[in-house]
């Protein structure tokens, strides 16, 4: 699925999307743990932004200034009305580029919409983006390949390279993996944790 069809998707849910999650508590337990992780507070990038909520306020409360991507137009306008102290931008991260390095990024629930080939590009991308003691904080499936998934009256794509390959190419980026779990089990669903040196 290419980002332009995945972006008309989530225009079409975005109030959905900001009503059931900006007071929601789904993955604030795993937010604040890998936040623990980092010691510096200054810079933060949210990849797959969605109209912004939780996460980003509990950011604020630690002192950090975000930077938002989504791909989708309307959820951007969520997040920059909600959040209008903060920087949000209509991107999609296969393609963004930035001179900046951030002490925190986090990709929640969204890198697995990528198509499986670029999986390796953004995640080494995710990596290079981190300042020197910066921490990444994402979600992957536990799983390998491409599969589609009915949700919300409408299909979405979704890929992952897998556990393995993503602990392996993290190690390969030079980042040190301090957490990696299946954290809705049975679901697939899996939260990992690194840091750069």
């Amino acid at each position: 699925m290419q980002p332009a069809e995945l972006a008309k998707k989530y225009n079409k849910i975005a109030e959905w999307w900001h009503q059931n999650h900006s007071d929601s508590d789904y993955g604030v337990v795993q937010f604040k743990l890998a936040l623990n992780f980092c010691a510096q507070h200054g810079q933060a990038l949210d990849v797959g932004c969605g109209a912004g909520g939780r996460f980003i306020r509990i950011l604020k409360e630690k002192g950090f200034n975000i930077t938002g991507l989504d791909i989708s137009e309307k959820m951007v306008h969520l997040a920059q009305k909600n959040h209008p102290e903060d920087y949000f931008l209509v991107q999609d991260i296969c393609s963004w580029e930035t001179a900046q390095k951030f002490d925190f990024i986090y990709a929640w629930d969204s890198i697995f919409h990528l198509p499986l080939n670029k999986h390796h590009s953004v995640i080494s991308k995710l990596c290079s983006l981190l300042s020197s003691g910066g921490i990444l904080m994402y979600t992957l499936g536990n799983a390998t390949g491409e599969n589609m998934d009915e949700w919300l009256d409408d299909t979405f794509y979704y890929s992952s390279i897998g556990i393995n390959a993503n602990a392996q190419l993290l190690l390969d980026n030079g980042l040190n993996l301090l957490h990696l779990e299946l954290d809705q089990y049975p679901e697939r669903h899996v939260f990992v944790v690194a840091a750069k040196p």
